[in-house]
């Protein structure tokens, strides 16, 4: 199993839509960074991943499941790409700012600090760990 983290602005799609469409889950839908994409490439159905609300909150608030492998993207014709589908898993006890995470030196090498524009990140099993502890959530 691999972790990844998947941001959203909460105006746009925010965690509580994410847990409303149950287990059906949701497109991971108009990405269109090329290494966003590859990403989603990479994942298999039951990776795990963290939701981030962008823009101001700026925090990790639950974590989700990859719950359809890469295909094309609905919303686009252009077949350069693609999405896979996401459900919500669980809340986070307590969110973890991006604050927080550049708080923890053992953190100081996660994507979300060093490349925080890329809606779609891997992250490390030890990266894992350190954030649910963080929220004080099961990871």
């Amino acid at each position: 199993m691999r972790y990844w983290l998947f941001k959203s602005e909460p105006s746009v799609w925010s965690w509580n839509d994410q847990v409303a469409k149950g287990d059906i889950g949701e497109e991971w839908d108009g990405v269109r960074n090329y290494q966003a994409r590859n990403f989603m490439r990479e994942m298999a159905v039951g990776d795990l991943g963290f939701f981030y609300h962008s823009q101001k909150e700026k925090a990790v608030v639950g974590i989700v499941s990859v719950c359809a492998s890469a295909h094309p993207d609905s919303t686009t014709d252009d077949a350069r790409w693609e999405c896979v589908d996401i459900r919500a898993v669980r809340s986070f006890r307590q969110p973890v700012t991006l604050e927080q995470v550049k708080a923890v030196p053992a953190l100081s090498e996660m994507a979300l600090v060093r490349s925080s524009r890329l809606s779609v990140q891997p992250v490390t099993t030890e990266e894992w760990q350190k954030v649910c502890a963080l929220g004080k959530t099961d990871p």
